[in-house]
């Protein structure tokens, strides 16, 4: 696959479903070999961010630019007219100038963008790795907030510690999240 003249480019989609614009220029990838070529890759980048839902704090994948896809590839003009008619497409992000012909972005902002949605990453990884065992915490999320405790396990695996915290007088180990507690 020759990737010398393969460029960054940006779709606009409607909000809500670069997932699926991916999913069908994957599909385009897999079924034709002229867009396997053409396409190399194809990117919608995401951040783990928690959100509450019933009443529990759940890790999920949200979208960093809603609206938009980027597509490194080699641009003909078939190529350009398919993406632009996939579903959900809006269209390229063009030139300010008024260019009918979409712009290319250089890849060392792809890989800038791409260098803070680690970083992001690496820092809510780290956040776990903040506490030690035998540090007193107070409880700030669900039935127990308000409830201080003594951190006694830490799983880095699943992102949980053990705190146990005194209820009616006797220690009960409660099971939660780094973002449940924070420090006394």
């Amino acid at each position: 696959m020759s990737q010398g003249k393969h460029q960054w480019y940006i779709l606009r989609t409607i909000s809500g479903k670069e997932m699926k614009v991916k999913e069908m220029i994957e599909g385009y990838r897999k079924n034709n070999p002229v867009y396997a070529e053409n396409i190399s890759q194809i990117l919608v980048p995401t951040e783990k961010v928690y959100t509450t839902r019933a009443g529990k704090k759940v890790l999920k994948e949200k979208v960093m630019f809603s609206g938009y896809v980027f597509v490194k590839l080699e641009l003909t003009p078939d190529i350009e007219v398919t993406l632009q008619d996939t579903t959900n497409v809006v269209n390229f992000v063009r030139s300010r100038e008024g260019d009918r012909r979409p712009e290319p972005v250089p890849e060392q902002q792809i890989l800038t963008m791409l260098g803070q949605a680690e970083a992001r990453e690496m820092e809510a990884a780290d956040a776990v790795n903040d506490y030690v065992v035998g540090e007193s915490v107070k409880v700030n999320f669900g039935p127990f907030s308000g409830f201080i405790g003594e951190i006694k396990e830490i799983n880095q695996e699943k992102r949980e510690l053990t705190v146990m915290v005194k209820v009616f007088g006797r220690e009960t180990p409660l099971k939660l999240d780094h973002s449940q507690v924070e420090r006394e």
